[in-house]
């Protein structure tokens, strides 16, 4: 089998070394081989960016806007082709891989219209005879370095902004995940971006990191993963002879609070989607649902009755629910956090066998934990798989206070019938974004993304706030 290329300077090139992909479905099954770079070749890509990068920041808008206008529309136009490889190689349904393709093209879209709406400031000065105008500017050489979790849509709200206001981008995705981003790459090859705009490094962040980090070219980096990694991430950017610019996006644990007067049915859709969907691989997922005392042994039977319904089979079976965990390593994590929840004293209330399916897979059982103490390991470390834990409570203060009493900060939502609730813990959670009477997973691609604590740092991802991360400000001084 002929291994996929890394794309450096505008060519395709190959590697010493490369690696399968395998489909967690089905573990016989070969996505492909994928190269994986070397550090000369990341030192090469980075080159290719500082070189290419004057003629990327003096395109126009215009040129910027139709380049990805047109992997926008190719994305969505292939939505069928790429959702399937998406779902073949990181195991979420294939309703869930088309739609994340379909996000992905939505993206470029939009950007291709924000390339086209930057704008300055032109001021008076509190001298005399003088003017002062306010501009941004493009940052340089970005790195940006993706988890597995949404294989072609993070790198499309990272790569999307980066190009759209004139940088030169060196992209690492998940070694986990490479056939969707060297299909995502393929079409901004094809696009009217200079030779080495756009630069593709597959391979081990153990090999390449310190070069995306550290190196003196590279002016900022993007990161999403996890908040151990984002520290290392940060340290050693923070450390290069160049202190980097910094976006980071490192996980949750999400609170979804359940009050007495909440619509039953709609919670309980909301809770299985947040914590059990994409197999709660998912930084937004609400692994911690708080219920108050009146409710919770009805919702308690209520979301037992919906997670034993789950359909766990093959991503591209029809009607699957949710599909394998992503690799061994993940399904191990999983498999040890429910041994930790049952020797913390939690109740393992359903859930968390292993299956077997018509083929051999990393396949879990939806886990729902009961008599969860928000002080449990359970309850404080991301674990991110199908693993949900109830927390009792009595009331709506309590509710709140555990509700934020977490290190992260990323999601947080609440079902009520009551417009004063409501509208408090609006205001008054502890997190990025709060949702109401929604599940805490489920984010539009035009408003910002980002949290607080120890879930981000750095300015937010998408819509217009990207510019925030993605250009440097200047002020001019003109005499008249």
């Amino acid at each position: 089998m002929t291994a996929h290329r890394n794309y450096i300077g505008g060519e395709w090139v190959a590697a010493a070394n490369a690696a399968p992909d395998i489909n967690p479905s089905d573990l016989s099954d070969v996505v492909g081989e994928y190269a994986r770079a070397s550090k000369i070749d990341a030192e090469t890509a980075v080159a290719a960016a500082k070189a290419a990068f004057p003629a990327c920041a003096r395109m126009t808008p215009q040129a910027r806007a139709d380049a990805l206008k047109m992997i926008g529309d190719e994305i969505i136009a292939r939505k069928d082709e790429l959702g399937r490889l998406l779902a073949r190689e990181e195991g979420k349904p294939l309703v869930d891989g088309v739609g994340e393709v379909v996000r992905a093209g939505q993206i470029f879209g939009f950007f291709a219209g924000e390339a086209l709406r930057l704008v300055g400031e032109k001021v008076a000065s509190t001298r005399p005879g003088v003017t002062v105008e306010i501009t941004r500017e493009p940052v340089g050489v970005v790195s940006l370095i993706t988890p597995w979790n949404f294989p072609i849509a993070i790198p499309a709200w990272k790569i999307a902004p980066a190009l759209a206001y004139g940088n030169c981008v060196v992209f690492k995705p998940a070694d986990l995940v490479p056939a969707s981003a060297h299909a995502l790459s393929e079409i901004i090859a094809r696009t009217g971006f200079p030779a080495g705009a756009f630069n593709l490094v597959m391979g081990r962040g153990a090999e390449i990191g310190d070069v995306l980090l550290g190196h003196d070219d590279v002016a900022a980096v993007s990161f999403t993963g996890s908040a151990a990694t984002g520290r290392k991430v940060a340290a050693a950017a923070v450390a290069a002879p160049k202190m980097k610019k910094l976006q980071l996006e490192m996980g949750g644990k999400n609170p979804l609070v359940v009050l007495d007067d909440a619509d039953l049915d709609l919670a309980v859709e909301a809770a299985a989607n947040g914590a059990f969907y994409q197999t709660g691989q998912r930084c937004t997922a609400s692994s911690r649902v708080i219920v108050t005392a009146g409710i919770h042994d009805r919702f308690v039977a209520a979301l037992t009755a919906k997670t034993k319904a789950l359909v766990v089979d093959d991503a591209l079976k029809p009607g699957t629910q949710v599909g394998p965990v992503v690799d061994a390593s993940q399904l191990d994590q999983d498999l040890r956090y429910l041994a930790i929840g049952k020797e913390e004293g939690a109740a393992l209330h359903w859930g968390g066998e292993r299956l077997n399916r018509d083929k051999q897979g990393f396949y879990l059982q939806p886990a729902l934990f009961v008599g969860v103490d928000n002080a449990m390991r359970i309850a404080r470390e991301e674990i991110f798989g199908p693993v949900a834990a109830v927390i009792r409570v009595k009331d709506y203060e309590e509710a709140l206070a555990v509700a934020n009493d977490t290190p992260y900060g990323l999601s947080s939502g609440i079902f009520t019938g009551s417009l004063k609730y409501a509208a408090h813990f609006q205001r008054n959670a502890e997190a990025g974004m709060v949702m109401v009477n929604l599940p805490t997973a489920g984010v539009d691609y035009h408003v910002p993304f980002g949290g607080r604590k120890a879930s981000s740092y750095g300015p937010r991802e998408q819509g217009r706030h990207a510019v925030e991360f993605y250009t440097t400000v200047k002020t001019g001084y003109v005499l008249a």
